[in-house]
């Protein structure tokens, strides 16, 4: 594994009229590695997220990618810079088939979801992550009639059809059942296998514990701790956070 950061935030400050919700978050997410960030309820997870990966102007605050400083982070150059998310409720095309859905990830919507035109590489790609995520016997039907969770593995799917080098991961297993919770991790354990590094945020800190290292935990919108996991449940100040004590 390699110590090289492939992400950087520092000074990361986001400001809602007079709350501020992100203040001075500085953090790496070293290659490789499988990264958590956690953090009580309104610690500014989210919009770390959305900073990050240009949902949301930052304030105050840089952002470096692959070794470069993105100045003004934008969803579309980063993905095909190699940088991915999912979201707290998937976000899918549910009147599209699954495999127009990962088509679309790649190409201009317009031109998919108009002419439904889908190139051989594409489809070969797509079905590879549908049998990876075990939902290629509803390759061809329509997203919308997917359960909570298939809907979260097909988010996860499509932000693969780039082949990224890193994904940021909103609440895999928020709202799902615990064999879809299992599904998630050993996709995520293979994946990371393989090379690719995520950065996650999560409220299961049974499976936060098991899965990331390193886990960097928030509070009131500022790193208060990073470390490996036996370190970070054991510090004070992260039982203090999340007790309310």
């Amino acid at each position: 594994m390699s110590s090289a950061a492939l992400l950087t935030a520092e000074g990361l400050t986001k400001r809602f009229g007079g709350v501020v919700a992100v203040e001075d978050c500085t953090f790496s997410v070293p290659t490789g590695t499988i990264t958590a960030l956690v953090g009580p309820n309104g610690s500014g997870k989210t919009t770390v997220f959305n900073l990050l990966t240009g949902y949301l102007r930052a304030d105050a605050g840089t952002v470096a990618f692959a070794g470069r400083r993105i100045r003004r982070p934008d969803p579309i150059r980063l993905y095909r810079a190699g940088l991915t998310r999912t979201f707290q409720q998937a976000r899918i095309f549910p009147d599209l088939t699954l495999v127009e859905n990962l088509v679309v990830a790649i190409q201009q919507p317009w031109r998919t979801i108009v002419c439904r035109a889908i190139g051989r590489d594409d489809r070969s790609r797509a079905f590879e992550l549908l049998e990876e995520f075990g939902l290629v016997q509803l390759a061809e039907a329509r997203a919308g009639s997917l359960s909570y969770g298939q809907k979260k593995l097909l988010e996860f799917a499509t932000v693969l059809m780039a082949e990224p080098q890193l994904v940021l991961l909103d609440e895999p297993t928020a709202g799902v059942n615990p064999v879809m919770v299992a599904a998630i991790e050993t996709r995520i354990r293979e994946l990371n296998a393989r090379g690719l590094t995520f950065l996650v945020v999560e409220h299961n800190m049974n499976l936060v514990m098991r899965l990331c290292d390193p886990v960097i935990v928030l509070d009131h919108g500022t790193k208060l701790a990073e470390g490996r996991p036996a370190d970070v449940r054991n510090d004070a100040r992260v039982l203090d956070a999340y007790l309310g004590a």
